[in-house]
């Protein structure tokens, strides 16, 4: 050991000789200073060191190491001055750095202390169970609420190899895999259920040096869980639901038979329990399929799906789930929405449609149906036009759609806040469709109105004016349209004054209007006018692969038009239908399918093959006898259907050319157009 004498007893010297008093490699021999009372001389005193006023005293000792801790520069050379001196001096910048150090390294040990101190405190207060072992499977770390969830002390527990303590711990194999596990169930030796997170310790280096779980009892839960989810309770709880809700709910067990109504069922539909319960689930089905039965069928919900019930034919909306408990199907509950008012809110807002219909554009670019290179080429040009303010033409022969793409390009353009007019050039006469295109000065002809009226054209400006068979136009209607296209303005009959407007034309028409330029019944300069952007829209034989979307969404269209409920279409239908050409288009197809949809009886759902009435493709099919039935609908309607049904086969015969129909009919060109409109044909 190396004798050693402090110099200096103030703070810096009281602080080394706790640290030298401690040490095993030195040995104090003493304390100087002049001020007995200064904290090292007291602190010596108090442990048996020597101490002293004067260092001299001491020259001529076995010293091996003075400290000097005053930094008084006349002591230090004093001290290296001693002759054959064999001590070693340590200056007072140097004591002082080491009583910082070490003050420092005392302060870190306090904090380290205290925040050890408050760890054991969280893991001895904590409600989670809390186990760790070491590399060695043994127990380094088991806090008080494991002690209370297993039953073991823990001074007999620490120390332990785990599967001592927990036969069938996992905290090994975490310790072996190094993968962690979350909310996993156990079952302890004492009967206890836990949830509990297994995870590796990993040091600094990525070596495993222990595992760590944390769990939580949850015996209490699950009893209660048991308790509440019994059979018993869960069963007078939905039964007290189902009695006191305002909605109709009926329930089905596994096959379909009736288990349970509600009184807001019977208010509804006038069905009570005794003729539900225990009757098939089709029992108060006027029209349609049981959605009970389809959703036992499928193990799926539906939603929405529009039905007829009870002996008073309610139209009513349906919504069935399945009830499933451990994955087996233990029945299904519908809930079933009056649709009186909503259906009567609806018709009057289908008047309200039907009366302003000329005055806006019904359909988007996302009522286009088709996924044929064709049609996706036609709608890409039209989405073109729509983005430009340029003229567009629409080419294609009639029922292909040419109005639902000049409604689409309209709704598509920045013009779609504005107005859409429609005018259907052949169906005014020659002597009036120049006053409606342009109108009219008070006192132009006789008959006119007081103070003018305003023409299409003017109704639709800063909107869109769609002039469909525009190949139909005279030759002075013509010339005059043309100065429209070049000069953005219009001349009312009978006046003077031109009228600027600004009006987006889409024209249209089903007839070779090159062919029209050649025998001169078509201006030239107006078809490069109105030819900027032509527009052509497939006829249906040249993409019946999209006959399937087609018939799907028209089949939704003629369900909401003849308050039906059909499914959809067989594929062995549509095969049939492709074998035909078409020559009326999607006209001819909604025909069609309206024709087949007003025959199919009302328990009927899907258009088979034997539904399609003929196509005039020479194929003959098997036809089903059908019962006769009491009619259900007025004389008035029954005609008023079979006069709309002639006019229709008649149109599709004649490619929809409308002059040639009337004469067929035998009825003048406004009569038809009447007719057209009082049926609601495109």
């Amino acid at each position: 050991m190396k004798n050693t004498i402090i110099i200096g007893a103030g703070k810096v010297g009281a602080a080394l000789v706790n640290i030298i008093d401690q040490s095993d490699s030195f040995h104090l021999a003493a304390v100087i200073d002049p001020n007995e009372d200064a904290p090292a001389m007291q602190l010596a005193q108090k442990r048996g060191i020597a101490t002293d006023n004067k260092w001299q005293e001491f020259s001529d000792q076995p010293i091996d190491v003075v400290i000097e801790t005053t930094g008084n520069e006349k002591i230090f050379s004093s001290l290296r001055k001693v002759k054959d001196r064999r001590w070693v001096i340590i200056p007072a910048t140097v004591a002082t750095l080491i009583s910082d150090l070490m003050e420092e390294q005392e302060s870190l040990i306090d904090q380290l202390s205290a925040q050890s101190r408050k760890q054991d405190l969280v893991l001895r207060l904590t409600h989670d169970g809390m186990i760790a072992i070491d590399q060695n499977r043994q127990v380094i770390i088991f806090n008080k609420s494991a002690q209370s969830m297993i039953g073991s002390e823990m001074k007999d527990v620490i120390g332990r190899e785990i599967t001592e303590l927990i036969p069938n711990s996992e905290l090994p194999r975490i310790l072996d895999s190094g993968v962690t596990e979350v909310n996993r169930e156990q079952v302890l030796d004492n009967g206890r259920k836990i949830i509990t997170t297994r995870i590796p310790m990993i040091d600094d280096t990525g070596n495993i040096v222990g595992a760590f779980a944390v769990f939580k009892d949850i015996t209490e839960v699950v009893e209660m869980a048991e308790e509440v989810t019994s059979l018993k309770s869960v069963q007078t709880m939905l039964e007290a639901i189902i009695q006191s809700s305002d909605e109709a709910i009926t329930v089905v067990d596994e096959e379909g038979k009736g288990l349970m109504i509600n009184p807001a069922y019977t208010r509804l539909t006038g069905m009570k329990a005794g003729d539900i319960y225990g009757k098939p689930a089709t029992t108060d089905i006027s029209e349609g399929e049981s959605m009970h039965m389809r959703v036992l069928r499928t193990r799926k919900p539906v939603r929405g799906v529009r039905q007829k019930v009870g002996p008073n034919r309610r139209d009513v909306i349906v919504n069935v789930a399945p009830v499933i408990v451990d994955g087996k199907i233990k029945g299904s509950v519908g809930v079933i929405h009056d649709m009186s008012e909503i259906q009567s809110l609806t018709d009057e807002l289908h008047r309200a449609r039907q009366i302003i219909r000329t005055l806006e554009a019904k359909y988007s670019f996302t009522d286009i149906i088709g996924q044929s290179s064709e049609m996706n080429f036609a709608v890409e040009q039209a989405k073109l036009g729509a983005s430009t303010p340029a003229t567009v033409l629409l080419r294609g022969e009639s029922g292909t759609g040419k109005e639902l793409f000049a409604h689409a390009i309209h709704n598509g353009s920045n013009r779609k806040y504005n107005k859409f007019v429609r005018v259907n050039c052949a169906a005014i006469s020659e002597s009036l469709l120049e006053s409606e295109l342009f109108g009219y000065e008070e006192g132009a002809f006789s008959g006119a109105k007081k103070g003018g009226k305003r023409g299409l054209f003017e109704e639709g400006n800063g909107g869109s004016i769609f002039l469909d068979e525009i190949g139909e136009l005279s030759g002075d209607t013509q010339a005059k349209l043309l100065r429209v296209l070049q000069e953005n303005e219009i001349i009312r009959v009978g006046g003077t004054k031109s009228v600027p407007i600004n009006v987006r034309v889409i024209a249209a028409t089903n007839v070779n209007l090159e062919k029209r330029i050649i025998d001169g019944s078509f201006r030239e300069d107006l078809y490069y006018r109105i030819n900027r952007l032509p527009i052509f829209i497939p006829p249906l034989r040249e993409r019946k692969e999209d006959l399937s979307l087609l018939c799907e969404h028209l089949i939704q269209k003629l369900n909401q038009d003849y308050g039906r409920n059909i499914e959809g279409i067989t594929e062995p239908a549509i095969r049939f239908l492709k074998e035909y050409d078409w020559p009326g288009n999607v006209r001819e197809l909604e025909n069609i399918l309206g024709r087949a949809i007003i025959h199919l009886s009302f328990h009927e759902s899907w258009i088979n093959v034997e539904a399609i009435p003929p196509l005039g493709t020479g194929v003959s099919k098997p036809s089903k006898p059908r019962e006769q039935s009491v009619p259900e609908h007025t004389l008035q309607k029954q005609m008023d259907e079979f006069e709309k049904e002639v006019i229709r086969t008649t149109l599709t015969h004649c490619n929809h050319n409308k002059t040639k129909t009337a004469k067929i009919l035998g009825i003048s060109l406004r009569n038809l157009y009447y007719k057209l409109d009082k049926y609601n044909f495109e």
